[in-house]
């Protein structure tokens, strides 16, 4: 979203290539509005001894595809699965990682998992390094990519622009915004760049922004520049050619910037401006990320014309201790339907959400709430959940995200940042750094009316291959399950899980506090979990990344679920982050535990209970790669027999590749 040192000097800009067109001298563009004057959180322990996994078992049985009364039986015979590290001798040196963004007024976006600790390097080769790059997820070609900005539906495209570094694969340099076009979220063009930092006022940076199609269809950009002085400004830009689909052109308004920092507000702290909406007087109103002192705060301004602002009393909403909040978004759901609303619709058929990243955890954040225009302010409907304190989109690698309202199909589509949890140096010797999220719809739970769901796309689909299906398999206590579908680098996984019944009313009620990253992660056997699959694994179960569920049984028969990803056994490798991440899930009566995994490569998302709770996780396994990632069924629990019944899909490439003017024709 920045850069910690100045722009190249002028001689040097035009060495960079971008598509806005020059700044015009004198009235607008016909693509111009009307014109009016203007006056890290937490240290991961990396242990480099051996890894021992407690109850991993020998299997005993094989599936049966398709068979409805496939009974797999699995029988418990002891077997400790240890951690070996590489042959390969190498020289334990103290990873340093070098802060990046902070000194410019942005969250940190340097990996600081290994800051201090002492760890081994280890000796990555040009294969294991070129398997980690995914297959159907967005990415740019090379180089660093950090927030989504200003994503939007088009005259029948999807636009998707993105912070970049053109100049390397760490955050820094140079941040201007990528650009990229699909017809369905799956398949991309990269376009050239939408803006680069020229100007005063966005030359240590074009940041992080948001796109507004007006009802006439025109489009209306705002940024967050980082000026010369990095004094963070709110500016406008919009297509140099409205008719062109594509929008490969953009002007920056002539009058930027449009906001300053208002006083009581700090020089860098003052970004991201949200999706605009219309208000009942005829105005379009936007919010922007702030704080004061440790208090997260969003400022709130009203514009008739987008260049001049007024600046509204209060703020729509603060909570104390939750620090700047960066990447605001604020939409409204349905009470009553699946379907999308567009940003300005209000009405008791819906609910609001505001959404922060926290620049102090690097999450985001999300409450559930009433608008009150009148006063301009947001009532989150439960305190307890409200924004930085309560619910997340996701418990894994997930930040910075952006919605926007697609009018084509008539859906929320959310974005996330995915970001990686290796070293700097693997990511400057692979040449890129970073993913973004399947596209993914947001809704309300109507069963619940407390929580969003998120589901993929449902063009995701378009990708699957050979289907394999498991049918009523029976996992015993202590059972690993081979489920052989071949090689399982990129998958689609939907599968669902029942725990024996008889075992449930035996358990003994307890007193057990449970938690995903605090109690042991899958190697941890309790009565009833944890059960799950583990994905990205070789044969030898040297390598693999559980993900499951833990059951447990609390007074009065309570029972709380929990959703969890290991990575503690992802990788043999010591100098990649290996948490557990994963919250609790709410699972209510005579619902199946369920949940579907996408696994690319060196990414796995996983939606339990319908979208309920999402979990994303980057691995980087040094053997379980290519034909030798294998797929299993496991059962780690104490008493419970496991139910499960899957459907796997081998998933195709998506078709990610360069713009060519010429294709204009045949597009």
């Amino acid at each position: 979203m920045g850069s910690p040192r100045a722009f190249p000097p002028s001689s040097d800009r035009h060495k960079l290539p971008y598509s806005y067109a020059a700044l015009p001298e004198g009235p607008h563009s016909d693509g111009a509005p009307a014109e009016t004057r203007r006056p890290w959180k937490g240290l991961l322990v990396i242990s480099c001894g051996l890894l021992v996994l407690v109850s991993l078992v020998a299997i005993n049985g094989y599936h049966n595809k398709e068979s409805n009364n496939a009974h797999f039986h699995a029988h418990a015979v002891a077997q400790n699965v240890s951690f070996s590290m590489s042959k390969q001798t190498v020289t334990p040196t103290t990873l340093e990682p070098v802060s990046r963004g902070v000194a410019a007024g942005v969250s940190e976006k340097s990996n600081r998992l290994f800051s201090g600790v002492n760890v081994a390097s280890f000796p990555w080769n040009n294969s294991m390094l070129s398997w980690q790059r995914t297959s159907y997820h967005f990415q740019p070609e090379k180089n660093w990519m950090n927030d989504p900005n200003g994503p939007m539906y088009y005259k029948g495209w999807y636009h998707f622009f993105y912070q970049y570094n053109p100049s390397g694969a760490v955050w820094g340099d140079i941040i201007v915004w990528g650009h990229a076009v699909s017809r369905d979220l799956i398949h991309w063009l990269h376009l050239p760049l939408a803006m680069v930092g020229d100007q005063w006022y966005d030359q240590n940076g074009v940041w992080t922004g948001s796109a507004t199609i007006l009802p006439d269809g025109r489009v209306i950009m705002l940024y967050t520049g980082s000026t010369n002085e990095s004094v963070q400004v709110q500016n406008l830009a919009y297509p140099a050619d409205p008719s062109d689909p594509l929008l490969i052109k953009w002007v920056k308004y002539p009058g930027n910037p449009v906001l300053f920092p208002p006083p009581g507000i700090g020089a860098m702290d003052f970004r991201d401006p949200t999706t605009a909406w219309l208000t009942s007087e005829g105005k379009w109103r936007i919010t922007i990320g702030s704080k004061l002192n440790k208090t997260g705060i969003s400022l709130v301004y009203d514009t008739m014309d987008f260049k001049r602002y007024e600046a509204i009393e209060g703020v729509l909403h603060a909570v104390p201790s939750t620090g700047m909040w960066e990447c605001v978004d604020f939409y409204p759901v349905s009470k009553t339907s699946d379907n999308g609303l567009e940003t300005s619709a209000v009405g008791d058929h819906v609910k609001h959400v505001v959404k922060v990243s926290l620049d102090d955890d690097r999450h985001d954040y999300y409450s559930l709430g009433t608008y009150d225009e009148n006063n301009v302010k947001f009532i989150p409907d439960d305190i307890k959940n409200d924004v930085g304190i309560g619910l997340r989109y996701d418990y894994g690698i997930f930040y910075a995200s952006k919605t926007f309202y697609d009018q084509g199909k008539g859906r929320r589509v959310l974005w996330g940042w995915i970001g990686e949890s290796d070293s700097e140096i693997a990511d400057v010797s692979k040449g890129w750094a970073s993913v973004q999220s399947i596209p993914r719809t947001v809704v309300l739970d109507k069963k619940t009316g407390s929580n969003l769901l998120q589901w993929p796309v449902a063009e995701v689909e378009s990708l699957r291959l050979r289907r394999d299906g498991f049918n009523n398999m029976k996992a015993k206590p202590g059972s690993v399950v081979p489920l052989d579908i071949g090689t399982a680098t990129q998958l689609d996984i939907i599968a669902e899980f029942e725990i024996d019944k008889e075992a449930l009313e035996k358990t003994a009620e307890s007193n057990e506090e449970y938690t995903c990253g605090g109690s042991g992660g899958a190697a941890q056997r309790g009565a009833l979990g944890p059960f799950g699959l583990l994905v990205l694994a070789d044969g030898g179960l040297s390598e693999y990344t559980p993900v499951y569920f833990y059951v447990t049984k609390g007074s009065g028969g309570h029972l709380k679920t929990f959703f969890c990803s290991d990575q503690t056994r992802s990788s043999l490798a010591t100098d990649v982050g290996k948490q557990i991440f994963g919250s609790s899930v709410p699972v209510l009566k005579d619902e199946k535990l369920s949940v579907r995994i996408l696994v690319d490569h060196s990414i796995i998302e996983s939606f339990a209970q319908g979208g309920r709770t999402c979990v994303t996780s980057r691995v980087y396994p040094t053997e379980a790669i290519y034909g030798a990632a294998r797929l299993f069924l496991f059962n780690n629990a104490t008493e419970a027999t496991v139910s499960a019944s899957l459907e796997v899909w081998q998933t195709n490439s998506a078709f990610i590749h360069p713009y060519h003017p010429q294709q204009t024709a045949s597009i």
